[in-house]
């Protein structure tokens, strides 16, 4: 009788086992195919249903990376830019959350890190945009070959720095009673030189980050424009008048350059590939 019991609870142990191995499998395969109808719904540009099947997905096996990343996307692809509506701006925090949620699982995800530096910018949140965007660019750079991402990276740094210097720029020279077309310097040379000290340290570092663009994608036709646009700014901060014409000087030049290589991929039949900042 005793072996009879022995033999039972044997039994009952290997069905616990199978019938455990198959409530695995159940969720695993029940996972899978909400994590299909998911991609189906994001496809379709249905992303409210797609986030839905994500979830579901992600109940059923929180292991899924692929679902965490696609549901950030789909939150992504909901969120607005320059919209502050609290809804709009919940969009963009989920999509940042669950971004996290998948660089800690993988701390080098490059789509991951892109898509959360694109959604800071876009939220002008700029200094974690930077952040994130540099970590891209240490990423793309130590590629063999180098990932072609890092010229966007640059290409957005180099638009936050001008950001930077344009705004508090335009605001001194309405203040001085300056129009946007008067050429420059700015008049008053202590409000110049009390402005400079901030202003040129950011312009250098868009310069020197829309460079690293073009030694990347020497076409990068955007990046000179932006070249051409800090050079204006610098000019501002001149002096001397000889110095300010020098500045000018190389923003035409860049205005020429971009200009050359706008027609030049136009009758090629090729275009940039990277255009604008995010």
């Amino acid at each position: 009788m005793k072996v009879l019991n022995l033999y039972a609870v044997a039994a009952l142990g290997v069905l616990s086992v199978f019938s455990l191995g198959c409530a695995s499998q159940i969720s695993y395969l029940k996972a899978r195919n909400e994590l299909n109808k998911g991609v189906q719904a994001f496809t379709a540009a249905d992303y409210p249903t797609a986030v839905t099947r994500f979830t579901t997905a992600l109940e059923l096996d929180p292991t899924l990376t692929d679902a965490k990343a696609y549901r950030s996307y789909a939150y992504m692809n909901q969120f607005f830019p320059g919209s502050t509506d609290p809804e709009n701006m919940k969009m963009a925090q989920q999509a940042i959350d669950g971004f996290e949620e998948v660089l800690e699982v993988d701390p080098n995800n490059m789509l991951a890190i892109s898509s959360m530096a694109s959604l800071y910018f876009n939220m002008k949140e700029f200094d974690k945009a930077e952040e994130l965007h540099r970590k891209r660019i240490e990423l793309a750079m130590a590629q063999e070959p180098v990932d072609p991402g890092a010229a966007d990276s640059y290409y957005t740094i180099g638009v936050i720095k001008w950001t930077d210097s344009y705004q508090p720029r335009i605001a001194a020279r309405t203040e001085m009673k300056m129009s946007a077309t008067e050429p420059g310097p700015l008049k008053n040379a202590a409000q110049r030189q009390a402005l400079a000290a901030e202003a040129i340290p950011a312009i250098e570092s868009g310069i020197e980050a829309l460079n690293g663009a073009l030694n990347v994608n020497p076409d990068y036709a955007d990046a000179m424009i932006y070249l051409n646009l800090l050079e204006r700014e610098r000019a501002d901060f001149a002096e001397t008048q000889a110095e300010y014409d020098e500045h000018i000087a190389k923003a035409n030049e860049w205005v020429d350059k971009a200009l050359a290589t706008k027609r030049r991929l136009a009758e090629e039949g090729t275009t940039e590939q990277f255009q604008r900042a995010e």
